[in-house]
């Protein structure tokens, strides 16, 4: 397989701490990779400095010449005066350039500069480029494309960055949680185009049923090492806890010979230790040895909630818009005591809004909101809280309490209770501003858990948590003696936390179904079908379009005819190209890279699948 990319003893530190120590690995045509680390351990400085947006202290990364590759940041930023149109064709390349002089061009009606224009299309190939954007701008739920960027939500923008990112083309990608703020909807449609396109891919997420049915490799950064695993993230997690089980019996076995060595050690008479100079070394060596802990490093949340009684909460015909847009019309429901519900919907159907009117932060257009006197909320909120970045942690945690006491087996000092969630007494003393964003959001869950809340409200909870910190979570939550409500895109998360799901379907409406998200999406998806099949056994055949009745005025666009002579070319080569691997597979003879060339007869089958139809619609027009 051809290499894309080599990293090679990568070290990257800020002031005393080492981030990134040492690493190697590489990346090969094809391979899609998720890398997956705790967080504090520096995922997002390693993509940076991947993506040419840092430089390490020591170390190469070595990418295949003229290698065309796409970085999307945790969080994007553009020009906020640019439209979404202009921000999408920002870059020096030809296609973008030649685009954007052609969209002039056209609103200039200057017949020179159109001639010009037209010629740089040409050229440059850029024919499709603006049908493309638009297409995947459409996709990703974006059709405004004159809106400036400053006025768009962060997933939005999210979105804006991603639509400019796939169509760029490149031959990889770089994506540090790609997911984040983006709803369901538009993460399975992400998903479902980074597995069947034959891209490059290199990314930090922490939804793993993304990184399930997208990866076939990852790569674990744990303890200033990195291992790969060749599977999917179902098998890393078997193969890790293999490893683990393993490096811990190899550290018990070490300490059992330290022991017995330490009595030789100490019956070793001092004016014969010369003679015995490389067993003592052997002993030293055992010792740095034995003193290795393989500790899978997981938040330990041994937290009870406060009692809470029969009499939650009652909705009594609450409805609530802004201007023409319904978020909630006359919803009436009563909430069950240990209720754990899950909440799902596109972005902007009023999710948010509804948990803001529960917990009294907004108010309702009509009816109310009765809440039970013994419920204390706790509320996980998507913007989390402002912490003073000049504090320290412990100090942060102080200000709310000094002791965290649950019940008399149950109480903790603030340094005790830091310590559940991964925070060393070292890291304690560390200021806010120097954690990660996922540490911060850690140390935001830990504020919300020691206020002792019997009725946990989580909006977006996973945005920025690691992995085994989710985890963790998530058994906590399946022992929580409480009521529960989660907001979250994260199909796996919800799976494991919920009871039943609500569905903002907009315009007020708020349908209610008994499972969870999983379950919810296989119910639509069956009567989705069943729609379908009964409106194609319902259609009237239409009648057989004989050349004299045809619509001769529906003739090619200039742009159009282009495409087809472009689309002429592109079958016959795939047709070729196709042809050679039929004839390569039926020899019998032995295949070098054999995965390579399997993966890319299936997408060549699929691309003359898609150009042979469009090439069918186009020749109709002719």
């Amino acid at each position: 397989m051809t290499s894309y990319l080599q990293v090679e003893n990568l070290t990257k530190s800020f002031g005393a701490d080492v981030i990134v120590d040492d690493i190697t690995f590489g990346i090969a045509e094809g391979e899609k990779i998720g890398l997956i680390a705790k967080n504090g351990t520096g995922k997002s400085t390693l993509l940076n400095i991947l993506a040419g947006e840092d430089t390490p202290d020591s170390g190469t990364v070595i990418y295949r010449n003229d290698l065309r590759v796409g970085y999307l940041p945790q969080m994007p930023t553009f020009e906020g005066s640019r439209s979404v149109m202009d921000t999408c064709l920002w870059g020096d390349d030809r296609q973008s350039t030649a685009v954007r002089d052609y969209e002039h061009a056209m609103r200039s009606g200057d017949p020179d500069a159109m001639t010009a224009a037209i010629q740089a299309m040409d050229n440059a190939g850029a024919w499709d480029y603006e049908d493309r954007f638009k297409q995947i701008l459409t996709m990703l739920k974006i059709s405004d494309y004159d809106q400036p960027i400053a006025e768009l939500s962060g997933g939005q923008v999210k979105r804006v960055a991603l639509a400019k990112l796939l169509i760029s083309e490149p031959q990889m990608l770089i994506l540090d949680e790609p997911t984040n703020h983006l709803d369901i909807d538009m993460i399975e449609w992400l998903e479902t185009y980074l597995k069947r396109s034959y891209i490059t891919l290199l990314m930090v997420t922490h939804d793993r049923y993304f990184l399930d049915n997208i990866c076939n490799r990852i790569l674990e950064m744990d303890q200033q090492t990195i291992y790969s695993y060749d599977g999917n993230y179902n098998y890393y997690l078997e193969k890790r806890a293999e490893r683990i089980e393993a490096q811990n019996a190899q550290v018990e076995r070490a300490r059992n010979l330290l022991r017995t060595e330490l009595d030789w050690m100490r019956r070793q008479p001092q004016a014969r230790a010369h003679k015995a100079q490389y067993r003592i070394d052997a002993f030293y060596d055992l010792k740095e040895r034995a003193r290795v802990v393989h500790d899978p490093g997981d938040v330990r949340l041994n937290i009870n909630s406060t009692y809470i009684g029969n009499k939650i909460f009652t909705a009594h015909k609450v409805s609530k818009r802004f201007g023409e847009k319904v978020i909630l019309n006359e919803l009436e429901y009563t909430f069950a005591r240990y209720e754990k519900l899950g909440i799902v919907g596109d972005n902007g159907v009023g999710k948010t809004t509804f948990i803001r009117l529960l917990l009294g932060q907004l108010q309702p257009d009509s009816g109310y909101f009765e809440v039970g006197e013994t419920v204390r909320f706790g509320y996980y909120s998507q913007e989390g809280i402002s912490f003073d970045p000049d504090k320290r942690v412990i100090d942060a945690v102080r200000d709310i309490a000094e002791e965290v006491y649950f019940d008399e087996k149950n109480h903790y000092s603030a340094s005790q209770f830091l310590n559940m969630f991964l925070f060393t007494e070292r890291d304690q003393q560390k200021l806010i501003a120097k954690l990660s964003g996922g540490e911060q959001r850690r140390l935001y869950l830990a504020t919300v858990l020691m206020q002792k809340p019997n009725f946990l409200i989580l909006d977006e909870p996973t945005n920025d948590l690691d992995i085994q910190t989710l985890g963790v979570l998530e058994d906590y939550l399946a022992k929580f003696k409480g009521c529960v409500i989660i907001v979250s895109h994260d199909r796996f998360f919800m799976d494991r936390t919920v009871d039943h799901t609500w569905v903002f379907l907009g315009d007020g409406v708020v349908k209610d179904f008994p499972g969870n998200y999983s379950e919810y999406r296989a119910w639509k998806e069956y009567h989705e079908r069943l729609a379908a099949e009964e409106a194609k056994a319902n259609e009237k055949p239409r009648e057989k379009q004989t050349y004299s009745n045809r619509d001769t005025s529906n003739k090619l666009t200039f742009k159009e005819k282009r495409e087809l002579e472009e689309l002429t070319a592109d079958i016959a080569a795939l047709s070729a190209e196709k042809d050679e691997l039929d004839t390569l597979f039926a020899s019998g003879d032995t295949i070098t890279d054999v995965a390579t060339k399997a993966a890319r007869y299936e997408q060549i089958k699929k691309l003359l699948d898609e150009k042979e139809l469009r090439w069918l619609e186009l020749s109709e027009k002719d």
